[in-house]
Parts: C-alpha cells; structure tokens; sequence
C-alpha cells in the first residue's frame, strides 16, 4: 500500500468466526491469521459417510447445522456420529478439493443480516446463520454488494472482493495480502 493510496473506512469489523468442519456450526474469535486460502484453521475439515466415503453436507441432511465444531477431530467425529445416527469420519481439506468452496473470505453485513429480516434472502440463504467469517459493521450508505471488483484492508489483510454469492447473504473475497484480523479493526475501501 502506498501512502497516497485513497482509504476510506467503511466500517469496523464485528465479529471473526471461524469453522473447523464445513457444514458444522462456527465459534467466534477475537482475533485470526487469515492466509492465502482463508481464516487459519476455517473448514480444515468436511464430513464424510464412513461406509461410503461421500461427503455429507448440511444442504442433505440440516441437523450438521446445530452441532459446533470444537476443532478436536476426534471429540467432533464421536459428536457427530451421535447426532446424525450413522458412523461418520471427518477429512482433512488439503486430502482433496473442497468442489464447492466459494472462496478465502465470506463478509456479511448486520445492514444485511437486517435486510434479510425484512424479506430481502436469496433463494437457499439462511438469514439465521448466514456463515460469515467477517460479520462487518458498516457506516450509513454502505453496502457490501458494491464492493465486488474493489479491494478492502480488513486490520493487516487486503482482501479482493470478487463476488456476491448465490445462496448467501454478502460478498466473497480471496486474500491478496495475508496477516492478522481483530474485532474491532477497521475496514477501508481502496
């Protein structure tokens, strides 16, 4: 970044969640790494049928979505297990391609967490858990969508923003310089 590079705060960051195992709830944290491919340590995991090896989302079968991953393969595969009534195992993400990742980052905003309470949801969202790693609060006027094609500082990272999602609320972004991200840390537009 140079210094006559043009910042303009757009809001701060709220909220970082991060989750362990795709399809599994998430858990909230001050602070992150966030590395080319993401949050350190986000979807390190999906779940798999153990008798079959196919991937088990919560797109077919929803009750993955009340359980909260802990990060502990172990204790999160016995939990799950438990939940869904049939032997599961959970894989390493760097074991094969995540067909459906969207992208590094997923931010949503509570302006849009609250259109989505007035009717405003894409078809297949969830507006209760719209799975946001950054939940942003943003200044009056702003609105995530328009920043597809820009890039953001978010704390010590640069994200691109490259695309609204289909089935969600926000925008999705890949990381064009890595570092670290708190709540609290502001979010500008360049």
């Amino acid at each position: 970044m140079t210094p006559t590079e043009p910042q303009d705060v757009v809001g701060t960051v709220g909220e970082i969640a991060v989750y362990p195992v795709k399809s599994l709830g998430g858990r909230t944290v001050p602070a992150v790494q966030v590395g080319p491919g993401g949050l350190a340590g986000d979807r390190a995991h999906s779940v798999l049928d153990a008798t079959t090896g196919e991937r088990v989302t919560v797109k077919t079968t929803p009750r993955m979505r009340t359980v909260v991953a802990t990060g502990d393969v172990e204790q999160d595969t016995m939990t799950l297990t438990e939940v869904l009534g049939r032997p599961v195992r959970l894989a390493a993400a760097d074991a094969g391609p995540q067909a459906d990742a969207a992208a590094a980052v997923h931010l949503v905003s509570r302006a849009a967490i609250e259109r989505a309470a007035a009717g405003e949801v894409p078809d297949g969202c969830s507006a209760e858990d719209p799975r946001a790693n950054l939940l942003l609060n943003l200044a009056e006027g702003q609105d995530e969508r328009s920043w597809v094609g820009h890039r953001l500082q978010v704390g010590e990272v640069v994200l691109d923003v490259v695309r609204t999602p289909k089935h969600c609320l926000g925008v999705y972004a890949e990381v064009a310089v890595p570092g670290r991200v708190a709540a609290g840390d502001a979010v500008r537009l360049r």
